[in-house]
């Protein structure tokens, strides 16, 4: 599983004109999913979001969490994460996965969600959205949890 993720101070997301899920201060993370990946992914990738060390301490050293930080995280699922794009002038997207795993997988992220120690708010899956963000720094990283063998 792919997590494209910003630090943000606000972010939100709209489904046909209407906010369906927006956050303060914290991480909006973008989500694939690719073929091979399992709930076992979705789970180290989540483990791996809620550790990830990219807000200042009080020194001002990135060196707090999202949870040391009182932050929150937004989940949009978008499948374009996993195009291959080394050849041509078009994204291929073959190593993405079908959408049924797609939405169970991405599901599955936002149910554990649920039980994490911050607050999770997830766009819609195969819905054309709006995201809106402010990316604080800009500070993006790119995180893959690779697909079992």
């Amino acid at each position: 599983m792919i997590g494209l993720l910003q630090r943000v101070s606000r972010a939100s997301v709209a489904v046909e004109d209407r906010t369906i899920a927006e956050i303060g201060a914290g991480l909006l993370v973008f989500v694939a999913v690719e073929i091979g990946d399992t709930e076992a992914q979705a789970a180290r990738l989540m483990e791996r979001l809620l550790a990830y060390r990219v807000f200042a301490d009080d020194r001002g050293r990135i060196n707090l969490n999202v949870c040391e930080a009182g932050g929150s995280l937004l989940l949009v699922p978008q499948f374009t994460l996993a195009a291959d794009t080394r050849k041509g002038n078009r994204p291929g997207f073959s190593k993405a996965a079908p959408p049924a795993l797609g939405r169970t997988l991405f599901d599955h992220m936002a149910q554990l969600g649920a039980d994490a120690p911050v607050p999770v708010a997830t766009g819609r899956f195969g819905a054309t959205m709006q995201v809106d963000l402010c990316n604080e720094g800009p500070m993006t990283f790119w995180l893959r949890v690779p697909p079992a063998s």
